[in-house]
């Protein structure tokens, strides 16, 4: 596990490093596919949502996701509270 801190720690400074949202943005198009950079950008508006008090059913259906994916952002979100 502590090989993956290691890596996780140099993502998070590479990130932390770039100077502007547009490389940022060129970062994380680099690192990710399309696929899994709309995965990460849903996840974030789910926690976003559900912060605002809209029903888990409604995150769903509006992002296209599974029930399974927004609960798993409540429960995240709850353990962070």
């Amino acid at each position: 596990m502590k090989t993956n801190i290691k890596y996780i720690e140099y993502l998070v400074n590479h990130l932390l490093a770039q100077k502007s949202s547009q490389k940022m943005e060129k970062a994380l198009n680099d690192l990710l596919t399309a696929s899994e950079l709309d995965e990460v950008a849903k996840r974030l508006q789910i926690f976003e949502m559900l912060a605002e008090g809209v029903p888990q059913r409604q995150i769903a259906d509006r992002l296209g996701v599974g029930i399974a994916t927004v609960s798993r952002g409540s429960t995240v979100l709850k353990k962070h509270s």
